[in-house]
């Protein structure tokens, strides 16, 4: 087939630049219209590089009037008008904010650009004060309401979940500043803020209770990411090279992309959305790869699971309350909240009866690149040899080598920082589900039983493996209850050989003391 070349706006965030310079763009504007002319006050979370700046910057552009950059696109036949008015655009992405003046210092930064274009007046001192007089000029000398839209208005207070101090300092900040534009409401056209995180009853957004939070509302799912159907519409011919480059077919290449990049759901029933970094990174290189997952591995929530001492099965088991699933003001009681604005976890069904949602990791690019991510927390392995570690282990598991493996194992939960994974039973617990769902990247794992509950059930296609893990017993209880219990049932008439498997941890000492295999 003939090669085509496309612009992917990898990395590309300017609305302006991508039209201009001729780089692929995925229509949204029909969206932005409607956002433009059905409210005022709109907030919007998604997780990292999902679109969200450069959604900020087609508002952007639009509300300054450009007409000429929309050419062909949805919103020109809708808009008649095309008035332009004065844009604040506040990008709060711009630091590390790891201290009080980090913020102080970025705020100036943008208050000085506004006022050198609108004034400024003596008795304007804080940053809410300047703003507010920004605000009010820049209407009055236009003769035009204002538009702000503010980028990542949550960095500051994401950088630093783990320092409530200065958190502290930074909602007080932050409350103040965007309180204003309630305050200011006469003078504003519209606002807009972005964040990846919602802190909504910590006082940050009590100034500003008008907004309207549209992150999980069905109109507006697809504003940021892409759907399989806009990837047909714009970048089909492309994913038939991928296909050709990996030696598939061209529904087998679709199947990989939403096998490893679809599955986001920020609401129930919704259209699935496809992670977009990752997407136009892999058609770029025509080769898949963990592209988002890369780009900023997840450490701030794993402190956050280390000092709230959590259940890791609590994330996939259970459910979430609507009300804590919208904002992350609880995350000492419970982190889960934060991990799905964040991108890690995704709605997988819910209970209208309860407003509960049920949550998942929402592909696989997600699931192995934190559950990789995990191993090392839980083992002695450090990130360098987590893959080879891997990769042996599952060697052996594939080969029948039980004993092999038993030992690996044994060995790669020796000599842990327990100060860092927590009590006995919590990190048994833990590594057991990072140690689940590591083997089920691989092989078939299951855990339930009809008349039971056994630890694990692992199969390859020459040979089963039952595992039952105990507390402070003994290698012999677990396999006695592996007997008493008919977990090998199921396996009677199974030509694979089956082996047996009963393991002990032991509490005090911290360590696996005690095991047995049975064929």
């Amino acid at each position: 087939m003939e090669t085509t070349f496309v612009k992917y706006p990898i990395g590309v965030q300017n609305f302006e630049r991508i039209r201009r310079e001729g780089y692929t763009y995925v229509d949204k504007t029909a969206m932005v219209w409607q956002l433009a002319n059905q409210g005022s006050y709109y907030f919007l979370n998604r997780p990292r590089r999902f679109g969200k700046s450069l959604l900020i910057s087609t508002l952007e552009a639009y509300f300054e009037g450009k007409r000429e950059l929309f050419e062909g696109l949805a919103i020109s036949s809708m808009e008649k008008e095309w008035k332009a008015y004065p844009v604040l655009h506040l990008d709060l992405n711009v630091e590390r904010y790891e201290s009080k003046e980090d913020l102080l210092r970025v705020l100036n930064f943008f208050l000085v650009e506004w006022e050198k274009q609108y004034g400024s007046e003596p008795q304007e001192t804080s940053p809410s004060t300047r703003f507010a007089g920004i605000i009010r000029r820049a209407c009055e000398q236009t003769g035009r309401p204002v538009v702000i839209l503010v980028d990542e208005y949550d960095k500051p207070l994401a950088m630093n979940l783990n320092n409530e101090a200065l958190q502290d300092e930074y909602r007080s900040m932050l409350k103040a500043f965007y309180g204003v534009m309630k305050s200011s409401d006469r003078y504003i056209r519209m606002g807009f803020l972005t964040g990846v995180t919602k802190f909504s009853k910590v006082s940050v957004f009590s100034d500003l209770n008008n907004l309207r939070d549209i992150s999980m509302l069905p109109d507006y799912t697809a504003v940021c990411g892409l759907t399989e159907q806009e990837i047909r519409d714009n970048f089909d011919g492309e994913v038939e090279q991928l296909a050709e480059a990996r030696r598939l077919t061209k529904d087998e290449c679709y199947a990989e992309l939403r096998r490893r990049y679809d599955g986001y759901h920020f609401c129930e029933d919704s259209t699935g959305i496809y992670n977009p970094f990752s997407v136009l990174n892999t058609l770029a290189g025509r080769r898949f790869g963990d592209y988002w997952f890369e780009t900023g591995t997840p450490t701030q929530l794993v402190e956050l699971l280390k000092s709230t001492d959590y259940n890791l099965n609590d994330l996939l088991d259970g459910e979430v309350s609507a009300q804590l699933l919208g904002s992350v003001d609880s995350i000492r009681q419970d982190p889960v909240s934060v991990f799905y604005q964040s991108g890690y976890l995704t709605i997988k069904g819910y209970d209208e009866e309860f407003a509960e949602y049920r949550l998942g990791f929402p592909n696989a690019e997600v699931r192995e690149g934190f559950i990789k991510f995990l191993l090392p927390l839980y083992t002695n392995q450090n990130r360098d040899s987590t893959q080879f570690a891997i990769s042996r282990f599952v060697r052996e598991v594939r080969s029948g080598q039980p004993e092999a493996f038993m030992t690996r194992l044994v060995a790669m939960m020796a000599d842990t920082d327990y100060r860092i994974v927590g009590k006995g039973e919590l990190y048994l617990q833990n590594f057991l589900f990072v140690f689940f769902r590591l083997l089920g990247l691989y092989v078939e794992v299951e855990r339930a039983t009809s008349d039971g509950r056994t630890d694990m059930v692992v199969q390859t296609k020459d040979y089963v493996y039952i595992l039952e893990f105990k507390l402070d017993q003994t290698a012999d209880e677990a396999l006695r209850q592996i007997e008493e219990k008919g977990y090998a049932k199921p396996f009677a008439a199974d030509r694979r050989p089956v082996y047996k498997i009963g393991v002990n941890f032991n509490s005090r000492q911290r360590r696996v003391d005690d095991w047995k295999i049975a064929e």
